[in-house]
């Protein structure tokens, strides 16, 4: 773990720094290229196509008892599990509350498709 991600995560439970890591490595099994960028202010982790806000597909934001992992245009996705949580005009988050929830199949769809999207 880099250190900016490891001073991200301090302030958070151990079972919250750990859901966030591996919701990291799902993110990064679905789109492997991902440029990582860990912003302090913000307390998140971007990944997207490129270093710009307009790059990103995904986000990490570690929360008290769970990550919510944000997907940019989220509100476009065909989600019929209702999976994607927000009111936001284009972005969505899953909230990930357990390591199980890391495993749906619905989850890992998702992301695809919002990668898909994304790459054009």
């Amino acid at each position: 773990m880099d250190e900016e991600l490891a001073k991200l995560l301090e302030p958070y439970a151990e079972g919250v720094r750990e859901l966030t890591l591996r919701a990291r490595a799902k993110v990064l099994e679905v789109m492997p290229e991902a440029v990582e960028q860990v912003d302090l202010p913000s307390r998140l982790v971007a990944f997207g196509t490129g270093p710009r806000t307009k790059d990103t597909v995904f986000t990490l934001m570690p929360q008290r008892d769970r990550v919510n992992l944000g997907v940019y245009g989220g509100a476009e996705l065909p989600d019929p599990a209702g999976l994607l949580k927000g009111t936001g005009k284009r972005h969505r988050h899953a909230v990930i509350a357990r390591p199980d929830d890391l495993d749906d199949p619905r989850l890992r769809a998702l992301l695809l498709e919002a990668v898909s999207r994304k790459r054009g």
